[in-house]
C-alpha cells in the first residue's frame, strides 16, 4: 500500500518544534489518537516505543519511519511531520531527523506492512523529493506534495 493512499490532511504536520526523539514520539502519538478514536495517546505511543526498542526506525538522510503494530485496529493510519531543526534520532546513519513517516497498522496485516514501509523507503529515497518536502510551509503544502508524488 502506498503512503498515498492512507496519508490525510489531518495526519500531516509540518514544522513541528521538538527537541527529542520522545518528544517526537509523542507528537506523532498525539496526531494519530484523533484520528484513531480506539486507542489511546499512550498505547500508541506505547507501540512506537516497543518497535524503537528493537532498533531506530531513522533510515538515514534525516529520515524516519517509527511505526507501531496495534491489536483489534481495523485499517493502517499514516502520520507524516516534519520537524522545525533536526532532532537526535539514534539513525543508522546517525544524522539528525526531520522527517518522519509514522505508521499505525493491525496487527495481523504483516504483509501490508512490510509492502507500506518498503513503498515509504522507496518514495524518500529521492533525494529531490525530500527536499522538496522540507521546503513546503505548512501543513496542506506538505499533504499537497505527497499526495501527488508517484
Amino acid at each position: 500500500m502506498k503512503l498515498q493512499n492512507i496519508l490525510t490532511l489531518d495526519c500531516t504536520v509540518c514544522a513541528v518544534p521538538a527537541g527529542s526523539k520522545k518528544r517526537i514520539l509523542e507528537k506523532i502519538s498525539a496526531v494519530a489518537a484523533v484520528k484513531m478514536t480506539d486507542f489511546s495517546q499512550f498505547e500508541l505511543l506505547e507501540s512506537l516505543m516497543n518497535r524503537e526498542k528493537m532498533g531506530s526506525t531513522g533510515i538515514g538522510n534525516g529520515i524516519a519511519i517509527p511505526h507501531g503494530r496495534l491489536v483489534n485496529a481495523k485499517h493502517p493510519v499514516a502520520v507524516l511531520l516534519t520537524t522545525q531543526e533536526p532532532i537526535p534520532f539514534d539513525a543508522i546513519d546517525n544524522r539528525p531527523v526531520d522527517i518522519f513517516v509514522a505508521l499505525f497498522v493491525p496487527e495481523d496485516c504483516c504483509k501490508d506492512h512490510l509492502s507500506t514501509l518498503q513503498s515509504i523507503a522507496k518514495l524518500f529515497s529521492n533525494k529531490q523529493t525530500t527536499k522538496q518536502v522540507r521546503k513546503c510551509l505548512n501543513d496542506q503544502e506538505l499533504f499537497q506534495l505527497v499526495s501527488q508524488m508517484d
